[in-house]
């Protein structure tokens, strides 16, 4: 028999593992490759987004509080001469007339009833509208003049906020902050839960009896005394306090977990593993763990935004995500307030978690169909 031979033989006989088969399920769901790619987005909009936008997330811009959502750049036509009376009345000088270039350069005549004073050209450099003031052909009596300065102009495409900083930079920032409180506290609630639910359901007997009186325990103590005595500990850290958060959300998963388990260890192939010798450990691992997955998926994409929804709780009791820092939880609140006369603040955050969330749940149902053992 030929090299070639026994290749193609070895070729033919391997054969696809249960992850294989997952993977192509996963992709056949429509809806959650749609969904992972939304995701993913918005990932990378939150971490790379920031970096790009021309506003820091706390930069405040005083004369640009509660503008809307505009794909035009800021100041409008009809904001510049209001703008400019307002700052030459605080200079002591009246505008006689303006002019507007294409180039974004205003010339404007001022008068005086006294001398001007040329450092009274930093009123409107300090504005967030003008830059780059200067006096020319000032009169000889120093009474009247031609202020020349450059408008500068801004884009603000989801408007700004009520102390005027960019909401698309903080919507952005928000999401870093969103993101990883809910898969921070996620990821140590599901390992944390899962190991400890396979564990009790898997052994049993008295073991399992005391584990599970230790949840009933931790069930019984009031969530929000733990967050402070957290906060008492560790300062305003929300990655420490959304750890502790995420070990306390175990319990939910640990019993989710145990319930799989006391069906899973009664099955064929854990009987034919234990009589084969092989360990609790391994059994656990190779058997009960990777058969409770669907569940185990599911609730992770329930448990993010519920993560999500309890910071913003917490920030609004003054334990969470304190200012200048924000998240979606605290600008959805923010903006809820300013409904009337600001719609885009509740707005904007709202696309981005809505988005976030159905992203979630479809991953998870996609992921739950993949995993189901029942279809392999």
């Amino acid at each position: 028999m030929s090299d070639t031979t026994i290749n193609t033989a070895q070729e033919a006989v391997k054969g696809r593992s249960l992850w294989d088969d997952a993977k192509d399920r996963l992709k056949a769901n429509r809806a959650a490759v749609a969904s992972i790619i939304v995701l993913t987005l918005i990932a990378l909009l939150s971490v790379f987004g920031p970096m790009l936008s021309p506003h820091e997330y706390d930069t405040v811009y005083r004369d640009y509080t509660k503008v809307p959502a505009s794909l035009s750049a800021y100041p409008k036509a009809d904001q510049i001469e209001p703008a400019l009376n307002k700052i030459a009345k605080r200079a002591r000088m009246s505008i006689d007339s303006y002019s507007l270039s294409e180039d974004g350069v205003v010339t404007a005549q001022v008068s005086s009833k006294r001398k001007l004073d040329p450092r009274n050209m930093r009123r409107f450099d300090r504005s967030d509208l003008f830059e780059q003031a200067a006096l020319e052909n000032v009169s000889a009596d120093g009474k009247s003049a031609t202020l020349k300065m450059d408008v500068q102009y801004m884009h603000f495409f989801f408007g700004t906020d009520a102390n005027g900083r960019d909401m698309l930079t903080r919507t952005l920032i928000a999401g870093r902050v969103s993101l990883t409180i809910g898969l921070l506290a996620t990821i140590v609630a599901i390992s944390i839960g899962v190991m400890y639910g396979a564990t009790s359901g898997y052994v049993g007997g008295r073991v399992d009896l005391i584990m599970m009186r230790a949840v009933d325990i931790l069930y019984s103590l009031p969530f929000i005394f733990f967050v402070i005595m957290l906060v008492v500990f560790f300062g305003r850290n929300f990655v420490l306090m959304f750890i502790a958060v995420g070990a306390v959300e175990w319990l939910d998963m640990a019993r989710i977990v145990r319930g799989q388990t006391l069906s899973i260890k009664r099955q064929e192939y854990v009987q034919a593993a234990e009589a084969m010798g092989i360990k609790n450990a391994g059994i656990i691992k190779r058997h009960i763990i990777p058969n409770t997955l669907g569940p185990v998926v599911v609730y992770m994409t329930l448990l993010v935004p519920k993560v999500i929804l309890l910071e913003s709780f917490l920030s609004f009791l003054g334990l969470g995500v304190q200012e200048p820092m924000t998240s979606w939880g605290v600008l959805i609140s923010e903006g809820a307030r300013n409904l009337e006369g600001a719609s885009w603040l509740l707005i904007f955050p709202s696309i981005f978690l809505t988005s976030t969330l159905f992203a979630l749940n479809f991953i998870g149902d996609g992921l739950r169909d993949a995993l189901d053992p029942k279809d392999r």
